[in-house]
C-alpha cells in the first residue's frame, strides 16, 4: 500500500503524512530557537552632558560665538572637511595634504582597520554552511553488531575509497553566531573610529608643529635683529673709548651682551631644527628630505565658534572609539550567556564509496549521509567546573570597564574644549598687554640710548634697557605661538569641524623640498 501526504477526512494522518508534521514541527522549534537571541538590549550609557561649555559663555557676546561646527544627527563617521584652510595659509594646505598621503601611523591604522572588517566577514561566514570536498582512502574495520551479526563473528578488515563533499553548518540557537558578528561589528566600527582619531590628531600635529616652527622663525628673526642693534652698540662704545669719553668697562659689557645674543640665537635654532625634524617625520619624510623656509609667525586670528556640548559626542572618533567598544562588550555578554544553552551544529556527506578505487566513480558506489538526526550534533553543556559562569562574570566585567572608560572619555573631553576656550580667551588679554608692554620697553630703550649717548647715564642703564625690549618682544612672540596651538586644539577637542569659522588672517609661508 502506498503511503500519502495528506490527511484523511477523519483529521488522522497517514504515517508520510507524519513525518511531514515531524520534520515542520522540527524546523519551526529550531526557527523559534534561533530567533531567541540572549545577547541585552544595548543602549548608550547617559555621560551626564553639561547644557553649555562654562568657558564659552565668559566670553563677550559675537559673531563668532554661535555654534555652527555642528551636524543634525551623530556622525562622527562624516567628512570632517579640510578644517585647516580656515587659517588661509597654503603652505600649511600643502604640508597637510603630503601628511596625510604618506604618514606611517596614518596608513598602520588604515590596515588595522582592514584586519577589523576582515574579521567581521569571518564571523558573518558562520551564517552560512561550508562545504568542502575530499578523495582518498580509509582503513577501517566494522564491528559485528554494526553489520547485524553474531557478536564472536569475524569481520575483516577493509580499504574503503570515497570522493564525497561535506556540509556542516551550526544553527544560530539563542543568538550564539549572531552575538559573534555583533561584537565584531562593533570592534571594526572602533577601528574605524580610532583611525579617524588618530587621522584627526595628525592634522592637528602637522598644524601644531608649522606655527610652532614658524614661532621659532621669528624668535630667530628678533635675536637677528638683537645682535645688529648690538652690533652697532658695540661700534659706539668703541668709538667713545678711543674719544676717551668711557672706560673699558663699557666696552667689555657691550662685547658680553653681543656674545650673548648670538648664543641665544644658537639655542633657538637648534631648537628649530629639532621642531623641523619632527615636522619632517609626520610628512612621512627623512629629515635630511626636508627643509622649511625661515618665516617669522604672523598674528593667527582665527575664531572658532565651540557649539553646544551635547554635539562633542557626536563629533570628537575617540568618544565614538569608545562607545563602540560598549558595544561589542555588550555583544559578548550575550556570547557568554548562549554557552549556557544547547548547541546544535548540522553535517552532511554526499558522493562515492567503494572498496577498489576502479569501481569508486559508478553509479552503484554512491553513498551519503542524511536524515532527520543523523550528522546533526545536540549537545547541552552540564557541567565544566565553573568555566561558563566565570567567562560570563567577565563578559560583564569588561562591559562595566568599558562603561567607565567611556564616561571618563566624555569627561576629558570637555575638559579638553573648556581648557582651549579659557586659553583663547585670557591670551587675547594677554596679548594685548604684552604689546602694550613691548612698546614701552622699546620707549624707555631709546631714551636710556639717548641719554647715555649724551652722558647723562653709565651704560648699564643701556643694557638693562635693551634686556627688558628683548625679554617682553620674545614674550610677545611666544605668546603668539601658543595663540595659534591653542586654536588648532580647540579645534581637535571639538572633534574638527564641519561649518563656517570665522577666518583671520595669517601670513602664509613658502615651503620647499629637497
Amino acid at each position: 500500500m502506498t503511503n500519502e501526504f495528506v490527511l484523511r477526512p477523519n483529521g488522522n494522518a497517514t504515517p508520510r503524512g507524519w513525518r511531514v508534521a515531524r520534520i515542520a514541527a522540527s524546523v519551526a522549534l529550531f526557527a523559534w530557537l534561533a530567533a531567541c537571541s540572549v545577547e541585552p538590549a544595548y543602549k548608550a550609557p547617559d555621560a551626564g552632558v553639561p547644557t553649555a561649555y562654562k568657558e564659552a559663555q565668559q566670553t563677550p557676546a559675537g559673531p563668532h560665538d554661535v555654534g555652527t561646527w555642528t551636524t543634525a544627527q551623530p556622525a562622527d563617521d562624516a567628512h570632517r572637511g579640510e578644517w585647516w584652510t580656515v587659517f588661509g595659509d597654503p603652505a600649511l594646505d600643502k604640508l597637510e595634504q603630503q601628511a596625510l598621503e604618506a604618514n606611517q601611523d596614518l596608513k598602520a591604522a588604515a590596515a588595522r582597520v582592514q584586519q577589523a572588517r576582515a574579521v567581521t566577514q569571518a564571523a558573518r561566514a558562520s551564517w552560512f554552511p561550508s562545504i568542502d570536498a575530499g578523495f582518498g582512502p580509509t582503513y577501517e574495520r566494522a564491528s559485528p553488531a554494526s553489520q547485524y551479526l553474531p557478536q564472536n563473528a569475524s569481520v575483516p578488515s577493509q580499504t574503503l575509497w570515497r570522493a564525497q563533499a561535506t556540509a556542516s553548518y551550526e544553527v544560530d540557537l539563542f543568538g550564539r553566531v549572531s552575538s559573534n558578528v555583533h561584537a565584531t561589528q562593533a570592534d571594526a566600527q572602533q577601528s574605524e573610529a580610532l583611525f579617524r582619531s588618530v587621522q584627526l590628531a595628525l592634522q592637528a600635529d602637522v598644524a601644531q608643529n608649522y606655527f610652532q616652527l614658524r614661532q621659532f622663525d621669528s624668535d630667530i628673526d628678533l635675536y637677528r635683529r638683537t645682535v645688529a642693534l648690538r652690533e652697532d652698540a658695540l661700534k659706539l662704545v668703541e668709538r667713545r673709548f678711543k674719544e676717551g669719553d668711557i672706560s673699558a668697562l663699557d666696552v667689555a659689557q657691550a662685547r658680553n651682551e653681543l656674545a650673548s645674543a648670538r648664543a641665544d640665537a644658537v639655542g633657538v635654532a637648534r631648537q628649530r631644527a629639532a621642531s623641523e625634524h619632527s615636522l619632517a617625520i609626520l610628512l612621512g619624510k627623512a629629515p635630511a628630505d626636508f627643509t622649511f623656509p625661515e618665516t617669522p609667525l604672523a598674528p593667527v586670528l582665527v575664531q572658532v565658534p565651540p557649539g553646544l556640548p551635547s554635539t562633542l559626542l557626536e563629533r570628537r572618533p575617540d568618544i565614538a572609539a569608545a562607545e563602540r567598544a560598549m558595544a561589542a562588550a555588550n555583544a559578548r555578554v550575550g556570547l557568554a550567556k548562549s554557552a549556557f544553552f544547547p548547541k546544535l551544529d548540522i553535517t552532511g556527506a554526499f558522493g562515492y564509496e567503494s572498496a577498489t578505487l576502479g569501481d569508486l566513480f559508478m553509479w552503484s558506489s554512491r553513498a551519503f549521509l542524511l536524515g532527520p538526526f543523523a550528522g546533526t550534533a545536540l549537545t547541552l553543556p552540564l557541567f565544566d567546573g565553573g568555566r561558563r559562569k566565570a567567562n560570563l562574570a567577565q563578559s560583564r566585567a569588561k562591559y562595566d570597564e568599558d562603561v567607565a572608560q567611556y564616561r571618563q572619555q566624555v569627561l576629558v573631553a570637555f575638559r579638553e574644549v573648556e581648557d582651549n576656550l579659557s586659553d583663547l580667551r585670557l591670551l587675547d588679554d594677554q596679548i594685548r598687554e604684552q604689546n602694550d608692554a613691548v612698546s614701552a620697553s622699546q620707549q624707555s630703550a631709546h631714551l636710556s640710548r639717548t641719554q647715555y649717548e649724551e652722558g647723562e647715564v653709565s651704560y648699564l642703564n643701556v643694557i638693562d634697557s635693551e634686556r627688558t625690549v628683548l625679554v617682553s618682544q620674545l614674550q610677545a612672540s611666544h605668546l603668539q605661538g601658543s595663540q595659534a596651538v591653542a586654536t588648532v586644539n580647540l579645534i581637535r577637542a571639538l572633534g574638527g569641524g564641519w561649518g563656517d569659522a570665522v577666518p583671520g588672517g595669517v601670513e602664509p609661508a613658502p615651503i620647499a623640498s629637497r
